[in-house]
């Protein structure tokens, strides 16, 4: 697998998304200031790392993990105040970026990962439903 071009590019853009989401505050600030939507907003742009470590073909387990990070994420996002002050500590995507650039060879799947990734999807799902339905 090749990390040239498109997958470098992937790659600083993910870093550039993490360090705007996370370093510069603006998904704290959209929970804070679009209570549920901004959460909703902050966990789909987040996705896009782990759409970048799909194509990079991570370990499903990675995947499951960066998906846990994000639903962490909005599960407490939620949280008027609260949650906006756990976004600054916790910070998914730079969590996310880091797993991204730290992932060694793929390895054989296994049934464990498998269902850590449905079980990573359907927490993401229950918390990106917390914000709509608060909405």
């Amino acid at each position: 697998m090749s990390d040239g071009g498109d997958g470098e590019h992937d790659l600083r853009a993910a870093e550039t998304l993490a360090r705007w989401l996370d370093d510069r505050f603006l998904d704290p600030l959209l929970g804070f200031f679009l209570p549920g939507v901004g959460d909703l907003i902050g966990s789909a742009l987040g996705l896009y790392v782990v759409v970048v470590a799909w194509r990079r073909r991570l370990p499903l387990v990675t995947v499951a993990r960066m998906l846990v990070n994000l639903g962490v994420d909005a599960l407490v996002g939620v949280v008027p105040i609260a949650g906006d002050l756990f976004d600054v500590a916790w910070k998914a995507n730079r969590r996310n970026v880091r797993l991204l650039r730290e992932r060694h060879e793929a390895r054989t799947e296994t049934a464990g990962d498998w269902l850590r990734v449905g079980g990573a999807l359907a927490l993401l799902t229950a918390a990106l439903a917390v914000p709509v339905a608060a909405t």
